[in-house]
């Protein structure tokens, strides 16, 4: 039986247990060094933590280890690799291929940044050794499904979070503004800045724009065809969100994916748990710039924030009108005093705070004057996230105890929901019970509590003789019997799938500057796997001038209704600039794609 994975981010150890409560089936987060993410480093003892932590659950643990090596860097990159599977982690994922040089003996996953995003790549990184290829963010379902049938490896494919512009691993626009490289885990997201759009001779068509800035991807209503496709791992991104973040964005998934699980008998979660909340998940409730579905049914329009690249929330109405108090809106959502909330005005965004709601009178902290029909958002729900922080989920993992009672003898049996089991025998001479309903239901009661354990025991099946079993010894058997049970479970085998370097040919025989490779061991992979020509990487370049550094399924004039494929009123090049930097868009109308090329002087 196939098994299914919500894969959630872990910023720390904080984060990584509210994902695992709140239902993850697995872990991705970054070691100390060589991760995506600057901001969210670890040391490795706190990934053991995690490891140890998660592993009860079955719930798996990878680490990320997703950024370009220089050749100086090799052995310490090898160093942490080793030790962060010594801590316990489930899998590597990995951008460079100088991980399959190592001789590590562990699972790998093909990062985003590889650019799965062809049937011909994932099918090579299955042949030569990949347990698992993370596909493109802006892959569409029938070419998700195409990669799904074409390889052996698991696919997996980001559902939540925001999203890259240009295509994963493919993007230099923060290294040829600074020297933050987003390749090395550092992007200064300049994607995010406001630009100008120039014909390059002055003219300035839009100005101060945010012209690079996507929403937010959300396809929690479109999990059962990613299902149905071939898709095993469904990725929430968000490795440097805080933990009501994690609770309420993850327990939404968690919801949505065993309501498609439920449908499907030939799938299974790949972890085990229940996990019960006292508040209803709303991703919208969370950081967010909007939700789309980007290009799962295709590319279109619609899919970029000109006016802002912040979290401006769910929409909830629209200004009536306005006074030195506040704003009169039409809404049939309630509001409360300390909701922040935002308005899209002239000057851009303004936020502020509720001190009162009265009625359809919404009383700010700092209002100002806007015109009728101005849409308002709520950014913070502020009754929502006290509900959040309050609080206690607790996984817990669904348990059946057998006693069997005899005249000198109790046998406790406890059994979990994946048949780990475990048995216990105490020899002790007992008395025939008095009042034998009573001891039995004094028995069950002592069993079934499991107190602050990772289980619960909801059945508990007495039989044999009519025998008393003394409170204090049926505790100590529970007890000790939990503890035996949770051993049982950590020392199960694993069986991950250690990567073995295939004889596959690449399907490219050159690898030109943008293909990242930026190391000797690297060069030999591609080169041992039929590549004949590699290019100095743009990485290593000490300029990026005149080079592309973006690549991009995005294309703004498809955004702006000035598809060169229809009838545009913008003729010749176009330009994006800010701060003087400057970038001609290049349109490749025949793979509906456009590149930025750095034409900064």
């Amino acid at each position: 039986m196939k098994r299914i994975e919500l894969l959630a981010p872990a910023k720390d150890y904080e984060a990584a247990v509210a994902a695992v409560d709140y239902g993850a089936d697995a872990l991705y987060i970054g070691g100390s060094r060589f991760g995506a993410r600057q901001g969210a480093t670890n040391p490795v003892e706190e990934i053991a933590r995690v490891v140890a932590y998660a592993h009860r659950f079955g719930v798996k643990v990878y680490a990320t280890m997703n950024t370009l090596v220089w050749d100086s860097e090799l052995e310490a990159a090898e160093k942490e690799a080793r030790a962060l599977l010594a801590a316990g982690v489930d899998a590597l994922i990995v951008q460079d291929m100088a991980y399959c040089r190592m001789g590590l003996g562990c699972e790998l996953h093909a990062s985003t940044q590889v650019q799965v995003r062809t049937p011909e790549v994932a099918r090579f990184l299955s042949e030569v050794g990949f347990a698992r290829v993370i596909l493109e963010r802006a892959l569409t379902l029938d070419e998700i499904r195409e990669i799904c049938h074409t390889t052996s490896a698991e696919v997996e494919c980001f559902v939540h979070g925001a999203i890259c512009v240009g295509y994963s691993g493919r993007c230099f626009l923060s290294r040829s503004m600074s020297s933050r490289s987003g390749n090395r885990g550092a992007c200064s997201q300049p994607c995010r800045l406001k630009w100008n759009l120039t014909d390059g001779k002055g003219r300035i068509y839009l100005k101060d724009k945010h012209l690079l800035s996507v929403i937010d991807l959300s396809l929690k209503n479109r999990l059962g065809e990613l299902l149905d496709a071939g898709v095993t791992s469904f990725k929430i991104e968000g490795r440097l969100k805080d933990t009501s973040y994690i609770k309420n964005v993850v327990a939404a998934y968690r919801t949505a994916l065993d309501a498609e699980l439920r449908k499907r008998p030939n799938l299974k979660r790949a972890s085990v748990g229940e996990s019960v909340t006292s508040f209803r998940p709303d991703t919208a409730k969370s950081f967010t710039r909007g939700e789309s579905e980007y290009f799962l049914d295709g590319k279109r329009r619609g899919v970029a924030s000109f006016d802002t690249p912040k979290a401006v929330g769910e929409y909830v109405g629209r200004v009536v009108s306005s006074d030195r108090r506040g704003w009169r809106i039409e809404t049939g959502k309630p509001l409360a005093a300390g909701d922040g909330v935002c308005l899209m005005t002239a000057e851009g965004l303004y936020g502020t705070n509720l001190n009162a709601v009265e009625g359809n009178l919404l009383v700010a902290n700092r209002p100002i004057a806007v015109a009728p029909g101005t849409p308002i958002y709520r950014n913070y729900d502020h009754l929502f996230h006290k509900e959040l922080a309050a609080d206690r989920t607790r996984r817990v993992i669904p348990t059946r105890a057998r006693v069997t009672l005899s005249a000198d003898e109790v046998v406790l049996r406890l059994c979990d929901a994946e048949g780990v089991e475990v048995e216990l025998k105490q020899q002790q001479v007992l008395d025939v019970a008095q009042n034998e309903a009573k001891n039995r239901e004094n028995i069950r009661r002592q069993v079934m509590r499991s107190g602050e354990t990772v289980f619960r025991v909801d059945e508990v099946e007495i039989a044999g003789e009519n025998r008393f079993v003394p409170a204090s010894m049926m505790a100590d058997m529970r007890r000790e019997g939990l503890e035996r049970l949770l051993e049982a479970r950590m020392a199960r085998p694993l069986s991950p799938r250690i990567f073995t370097e295939g004889d596959a040919r690449y399907p490219q025989r050159t690898l030109m500057a943008e293909e990242n490779v930026t190391n000797r061991l690297a060069e030999q992979f591609y080169r041992d796997h039929g590549v004949e020509r590699v290019v100095e990487p743009l990485e290593l370049a000490e300029t990026t001038r005149g080079a592309r550094v973006m690549q991009s399924a995005y294309c703004l004039r498809r955004e702006m209704g000035e598809c060169l494929k229809e009838h545009p009123r913008l003729k010749g090049d176009l330009y994006l600039e800010t701060g003087g930097h400057r970038y001609r868009l290049e349109f490749d109308c025949k793979r509906c794609e456009m590149n930025l090329i750095d034409c900064t002087k």
